[in-house]
């Protein structure tokens, strides 16, 4: 299924009046406050955030997977839902791979597919979390940190496998996610599983172009419950830093104990020009890659009021990648992910209306009722016609979610697919 601008023109003709009418008063609102509008609106349409290939089918727990029909079944088909969602909302202009689940049969083909619906492809992500069929070694008991030096070895390749598989797609970074750890006590000695991930991930770094990135990810627990050997940030930004210069930490917003203060995390280390990349996704009780901003968006906001800032003040920080990580056991995939892109459009444009400098001054004189003030009374303003200015200054849907169930995007692809599962999941 191809959405035209054409159609999405003709759809958005029903709401421009409501929309001139909300612009307006929210226009003249912010201009008052000092706030350049169009500088806001032109930010909002350049971000993008890329689209993992396996959040585009039914999520599942243990228990269960529920279907929603007309799931890709080939990677071709994963990136024609990625192109739906682009041509919704012009902010998911790059998908992200994750091998083996994506090995391209066309590297070409894949490419001109890719060029056809605007998208490029971001980070690599590598798999050692799992066992392939007929694989040679086994990672039941670690990959990148086994004290089986075979496993360690089997494990590297791979991601050096991944990484040329980028470099034909023009890719320019990996993603390493490691479930490496223990379920019990004594099961590891854990300065032998640091020292040997440490060693696996500086071979990978060396076996990478000069212009790629390597992000590196934390996770407290799970699929080990005792102990993971890349636990949080500290320990993320420690190999980073034992690898180079283009080593980064990872942040993904599930990845944490309740309550952390991820913002905290995020000024460290964009402050120590070392944040790499973002995954975005939401939680209640631990990694349940829930929609973004469907349970903490004021955390959400506050995490992205860093962001801006490190991105304005912090030049020796790259640009991060963003991406988002959910899983949709309940809902239809494409429209969780277009209400997550919602969320995170929503959370960067009430950044950007942050006023830095009040703020900056309330800390200086230790006005905390003013710092705050600033802060709740940016998040309570309503920035979503600032969304919907950019959309139609790319010739996207002022409502994507309205415009995907009005053009019946779910049941044409249901007829077109069947009730296929989606591949690699």
């Amino acid at each position: 299924m191809i959405i035209g601008k054409d159609i999405i023109d003709q759809y958005n003709k029903a709401g421009i009046e409501n929309f001139n009418s909300d612009f307006d008063f929210l226009q003249n609102k912010l201009t008052r406050s000092g706030a350049n509008v169009s500088e806001i609106v032109n930010k909002i349409a350049d971000f993008q955030v890329a689209i993992p290939s396996w959040a585009l089918g039914a999520g599942g727990t243990r228990f269960g997977r529920f279907s929603y029909g007309g799931e890709p079944a080939a990677l071709e088909q994963k990136l024609d839902d990625v192109g739906l969602l682009h041509a919704l909302t012009h902010s998911a202009g790059a998908v992200s791979l994750h091998i083996p689940w994506d090995i391209p049969s066309d590297v070409s083909a894949l490419k001109e597919s890719a060029k056809s619906h605007g998208l490029v492809f971001d980070a690599m992500n590598s798999n050692t979390f799992q066992d392939q069929p007929g694989a040679q070694k086994s990672y039941k008991f670690g990959s990148l940190n086994s004290v089986n030096e075979d496993s360690r070895a089997y494990a590297v390749e791979h991601n050096k496998e991944v990484i040329r598989i980028g470099k034909e797609l023009d890719s320019k970074s990996l993603t390493v996610w490691l479930a490496d750890g223990a379920s019990f006590p004594g099961q590891l000695n854990f300065q032998t599983a640091l020292s040997n991930t440490e060693k696996s991930l500086k071979e990978i770094y060396a076996d990478m172009p000069e212009d790629w990135k390597l992000f590196i990810e934390y996770k407290p627990y799970e699929p080990n419950f005792y102990s993971t050997t890349i636990q949080d940030w500290g320990t993320s930004f420690m190999l980073a830093n034992a690898c180079g210069e283009r080593a980064f930490t990872l942040v993904d917003l599930g990845h944490h104990l309740p309550n952390t203060n991820i913002e905290q995390i995020v000024a460290t280390l964009m402050y120590k020009g070392k944040l790499g990349g973002f995954h975005f996704n939401d939680s209640k009780y631990g990694d349940d890659d829930l929609t973004v901003g469907s349970i903490k968006p004021y955390a959400l906001f506050l995490i992205f009021n860093e962001l801006v800032y490190g991105i304005e003040n912090n030049k020796n920080n790259p640009y991060p990648a963003w991406m988002i990580d959910a899983s949709h056991n309940i809902k239809d995939p494409l429209e969780d992910l277009l209400q997550s892109l919602e969320a995170i459009l929503i959370a960067y444009a009430q950044a950007l209306l942050v006023d830095q400098k009040a703020l900056k001054t309330a800390q200086l004189n230790n006005d905390v009722v003013g710092a705050q003030d600033i802060l709740q009374n940016t998040y309570r303003t309503d920035v979503r016609p600032l969304l919907q200015a950019a959309r139609l200054q790319t010739g996207a849907a002022l409502d994507p979610i309205a415009a995907y169930r009005n053009l019946k995007v779910r049941e044409t692809l249901i007829s077109e697919r069947g009730w296929a599962k989606a591949s690699g999941l």
